[in-house]
C-alpha cells in the first residue's frame, strides 16, 4: 500500500505530519526573521556607530543610513581627522528575535517609565475585560437574532436588510458618538467592540442556520413537530457545532476591534502600552506586546476547539483521549470481580 502524498488534493494528512507542518508554520517565519536580523549582508541598511572618532555630532549607538555614514567617513578622512567606526545594523524598529524574547520577560518585570502608567499585566487585564464584555453582549443579542433570521424568512426580511446596511459602517466612526453617550471609561470601548462584531455575527449565524439539512426539517414535520420544536429540537442542535465554530472565528474579529476601541476616551489596555513603548522607541516591547496578543488569541482558540470537540461528539466522532484516560484510570482502581472457578467435568 503506497504512503499518502504530502500534497494530495483534499487528502487528510497523518497526525504526525499535521504536527510537523504546524511546527514548521511557526519556525519558518522565525527563520526568515533571524536571517534578516543576524546575517549582515541580507539587508542591514544602517550603520550603528561604535566609535564616533572626531566627528562631533556622532554618539556611540547612533544609527544612520550607510550612505550618510560613508559620506561622513570620507569627509573626516579628507579633513585629516579620525573617522568614525561602526557596524551594519537593521533599523531600530526591527529588533532581532533575542531582543524581543528578552522583552517578553522584562515587560512584565519592568516598572512603567512614567508614574501612574500601568504595568503590562494590568494593561492586559483591562483589555481582556473589554473583550469579554464586548463579545458577551454582542453574542447575547446577535446569536438568538441570527438563529431567528436563519429559521424564519419573515425575521430575516425584517432585520437583515438594515443589518446588512449598518455592517458597512466602520465601527471606529462611532467612537466620538459613543464617548458622548457613554463617557470616557470602559463603556465606549465595549460599545465599539459590540458594534464591530454584532452585525457581522447576526449574518454569519443566520447563514449557518440556513445550512441545516432540509431533510431533517421535513422528517420532523412528518412526525408532527411544531414550529417551536423545529427550532429548538431540530435546527438548533443540528447547527450548534457550526455556530460554535462561528463564535470562535468572530472572537478573533473582536480582538481586531480592541485596538481601535482602546484609543477612544481614556487611553488604557494593551494598545496604550504599545503606543507608549513606540513613543519611547522601545520597539522590542512593542513586538513583545503584539506577540502576547497573538499567544492569548491562539491559546483561547485552541482551548475552545478542544472543548468543542468534546461537546459536539456527534459532529466529530473521534474518540476523546481525555475520556479514555479518565476511563482507564477509574477502571484501574475499581475492584475486579472474582473469577469463578468451574469444577472439572467428570
Amino acid at each position: 500500500m503506497s504512503r499518502p502524498r504530502w500534497f494530495a488534493v483534499r487528502q487528510e494528512l497523518s497526525p504526525t505530519r499535521r504536527r510537523l507542518l504546524g511546527g514548521v508554520a511557526f519556525l519558518l517565519p522565525l527563520l526568515l526573521w533571524s536571517i534578516v536580523s543576524y546575517v549582515p549582508f541580507i539587508w542591514h541598511p544602517n550603520i550603528k556607530v561604535i566609535e564616533p572618532g572626531e566627528v562631533s555630532w556622532m554618539r556611540p549607538g547612533l544609527q544612520i543610513p550607510r550612505a550618510d555614514f560613508a559620506k561622513e567617513v570620507a569627509t573626516a578622512q579628507a579633513a585629516g581627522v579620525r573617522p568614525p567606526t561602526g557596524e551594519r545594523a537593521n533599523p531600530i524598529y526591527l529588533p532581532p528575535p533575542h531582543a524581543v524574547g528578552r522583552a517578553l520577560y522584562t515587560a512584565f518585570t519592568t516598572a512603567p517609565v512614567l508614574k501612574g502608567d500601568l504595568w503590562l499585566h494590568e494593561s492586559l487585564a483591562m483589555s481582556l475585560k473589554t473583550i469579554f464584555w464586548g463579545f458577551l453582549i454582542s453574542s447575547a443579542i446577535g446569536v438568538p437574532l441570527g438563529i431567528l433570521c436563519g429559521a424564519f424568512v419573515s425575521a430575516s426580511r425584517l432585520s437583515e436588510p438594515f443589518i446588512d446596511f449598518v455592517r458597512y459602517m466602520p465601527a471606529p466612526a462611532f467612537g466620538a458618538l459613543m464617548v458622548a453617550v457613554l463617557g470616557i471609561h470602559l463603556e465606549p470601548k465595549v460599545a465599539i467592540i459590540v458594534i464591530g462584531t454584532f452585525f457581522q455575527q447576526v449574518l454569519v449565524v443566520a447563514n449557518t442556520v440556513r445550512k441545516v439539512d432540509g431533510g431533517l426539517i421535513e422528517a420532523a414535520q412528518t412526525l408532527g413537530a411544531k414550529r417551536r420544536q423545529l427550532v429548538l429540537r431540530v435546527i438548533l442542535p443540528a447547527s450548534l457545532p457550526d455556530l460554535y465554530n462561528d463564535l470562535r472565528i468572530l472572537l478573533g474579529w473582536a480582538w481586531t476591534y480592541l485596538i481601535v476601541a482602546e484609543v477612544v476616551g481614556v487611553s488604557s489596555g494593551i494598545t496604550f502600552f504599545i503606543n507608549q513603548q513606540a513613543k519611547y522607541r522601545s520597539f522590542d516591547n512593542v513586538y513583545a506586546a503584539i506577540l502576547i496578543i497573538g499567544f492569548i488569541g491562539l491559546a483561547t482558540d485552541q482551548v475552545l476547539a478542544f472543548v468543542g470537540e468534546r461537546l459536539f461528539t456527534w459532529k466529530n466522532p473521534r474518540s476523546s483521549r481525555v475520556r479514555r484516560f479518565i476511563s482507564s484510570t477509574v477502571a484501574r482502581f475499581l475492584p475486579r470481580a472474582p473469577i469463578e472457578e468451574t469444577a472439572p467435568s467428570a
